[in-house]
This record gives structure tokens, C-alpha cells and sequence, in this order.
């Protein structure tokens, strides 16, 4: 995805087996929309490898457009609703996002595109930002615990109503949702979800203080900030108010990051000595959901994350 100055990310480009003719001009009127003015796509790029959809970046060697294909009856929404959480987080909380193109209808689902980032190499100072823009969003605070409406989390429905206490909202809205779906995906064996659920009526000793909601990512896996020239973006949100744990817990759930992350994030705001006891509590919904929707290669870090609670 791209940054103001839109450079050209260095990749490979290469045709895409599934875009259609039809949906590369629907692209193409887009962004010349957006542009004012004729542009055409000489390149392509499928990233889909990297998400749990269908995405890719299109270029003219001069502009270049990132776009995500939705097939799902619900993709409007789905997209209209990753939108509105970039908005919060670039309003609420300064930090970079990238720029909306247009949600436009294509055969047999949606495209959402966007200006294209120029991913840039991260070293330490990369990192030290990334923690530091997370530390941002976490410094907006309200009241409850939640989301003025629903969202998504990935492909699946995510339960924002608000509640007053943290230990109620991430049993009910996190953790015993994502143990139904798991459950329901025929994925997730009887014998883990009964570990879940012995896990459920342990939580008011594990969860920890009460602490006051903070604007939360709610996706907040590394891959979903991107190091550019500018600083660090910010893409994929699943946005709500809630305790910050759960997004520096998600930070490094399925691959490790540098301590430079966390001095990023320090520099802004503390961490609660107790978190290293709960960082694999807050993992365990999303765990499950990569049961959901990859199947049984994540069971072992949900039942990894599990042990630590027996």
C-alpha cells in the first residue's frame, strides 16, 4: 500500500490468474477518477499470500493502486466498515493511514482500493516507530469498553457492544464468540474447547486490573503496520475501546518482533508489570479464530497459549 509521494513498491510484477478483464477496468476507471485523469495498469502484483484475501497492487509505472477483492454477500459493509476504522485512528489518534480510493462494485463481490504504500526495509528506528504508534492510539480513552457498532475480525463478525468492565467484554464479546466459531468450523477438537472453556470461569482471577478503555487497533499482528519513508501506517483495523494489552499481545502472537517495539512503545506509555502473565490470555481469541479460518496448523499455539493457564 502506498505513501504520499506513491513510489512504486520494489516487487515483482507479474499477471494475476484472478483478475478478470472486467474487474481490471472497473479498477482502472477508479483510479482515474481519483486521479482526474486517464490511468491505465502496465503491471500487477498478487499479495494475496500475505492476507486471508484476495489482494494486490496495480501500477501505470507511475501510480500505483492497492486493492482487496470481496466476495462475501457482506463485503460493502465489511469494507465500509475497515474504512471508518482507519478514519478513527487517523483522527483520534494522528497516525498515519492510507488513502481511500473507492469501494467499487465488480462481478460477484467488491473491491476496496487505496493508494499503494512504499514498504520500506524496517531496522530499529522502524520498530521504535511502530511501538510509538501504537502507544498513540492507546493514549484516546473513553468510558466503556467497545464500539459504537459492530465490526469484523478478518472475515469474521466482531461483537462491539459496549460494556463497563473488561472482564465481561472479552468474555463475552472476544473470547466465548471465537470459541462458538471455532467450534462451529469443525476445526477446533471437543477436547480443546472444553480447556476454553474452564479457561472462562477462571478470568476474574487472570484478567487483571481494571483498566480504563483505550482506543484499541484490534488487529494489531505486525503485519498490519508498514514502515515507509514517512513513518509507520497503519492498515486492517478492527477498531474498539478496550484494554491495550490485547493489541501489544497480538503484536508478536505468530512471529516475533525486536525489543526496539516495545522501547518504541514505552518512550509513550507504561506496560503493567503483570501483562507477560496475561500476553497469551489476550491471544487465545484470536487464535481461535485462525482455527475458524486457516484450520488445525493454529492448534498448536492455542493450546500452547493454553498451558499457561492449567
Amino acid at each position: 500500500m502506498a505513501d504520499g509521494n506513491n513510489c512504486i513498491p520494489r516487487i515483482r510484477f507479474g499477471p494475476i490468474t484472478w483478475l478478470t478483464d472486467s474487474v481490471r477496468a472497473r479498477l482502472e476507471e477508479a483510479v482515474s477518477r481519483y486521479k482526474g485523469s486517464a490511468w491505465r495498469i502496465k503491471s500487477e502484483k498478487d499479495l494475496s499470500e500475505f492476507a486471508c484475501h484476495r489482494c494486490a497492487i496495480a501500477s501505470d509505472d507511475s501510480f500505483a493502486a492497492f486493492f482487496k477483492y470481496n466476495e462475501a454477500p457482506e463485503a460493502r459493509r465489511q469494507f465500509e466498515v475497515e474504512l471508518d476504522g482507519l478514519r478513527t485512528l487517523a483522527d483520534k489518534a494522528g497516525v498515519l493511514t492510507p488513502l481511500p480510493i473507492d469501494i467499487v462494485p465488480v462481478e460477484n463481490g467488491m473491491l476496496l482500493v487505496m493508494e499503494a504504500l512504499s514498504a520500506i526495509e524496517r531496522g530499529h528506528r522502524q520498530w521504535l516507530q511502530m511501538g510509538a504508534t501504537l502507544a498513540r492510539i492507546h493514549r484516546i480513552k473513553r468510558i466503556s469498553h467497545g464500539y459504537e457498532t459492530n465490526g469484523y475480525f478478518g472475515p469474521l463478525d466482531q461483537d462491539n457492544k459496549p460494556t463497563p468492565h473488561w472482564e465481561t467484554f472479552f468474555r463475552e464479546r472476544r473470547l466465548l464468540p471465537m470459541l462458538r466459531t471455532a467450534v462451529n468450523s469443525g476445526n477446533l477438537p471437543s477436547a480443546i474447547a472444553d480447556k476454553v472453556e474452564s479457561l472462562v470461569v477462571r478470568l476474574p482471577e487472570l484478567c487483571g486490573p481494571e483498566t480504563r478503555p483505550a482506543l484499541l487497533h484490534g488487529d494489531a499482528q505486525q503485519n498490519n503496520f508498514i514502515s515507509t519513508a514517512l513513518g509507520a501506517f497503519v492498515i486492517d483495523p478492527a477498531v474498539y475501546y478496550g484494554n491495550p494489552e490485547i493489541d501489544l499481545a497480538l503484536v508478536d502472537s505468530f512471529q516475533p518482533v525486536p525489543d526496539a517495539f516495545f522501547e518504541g512503545y514505552l518512550e509513550e506509555l507504561p506496560i503493567d508489570s503483570g501483562f507477560d502473565e496475561r500476553r497469551d490470555l489476550w491471544r487465545i481469541p484470536s487464535y481461535l479464530a485462525a482455527v475458524a479460518i486457516e484450520g488445525a496448523g493454529h492448534l498448536n499455539r492455542l493450546t500452547g497459549a493454553l498451558r499457561k493457564y492449567e
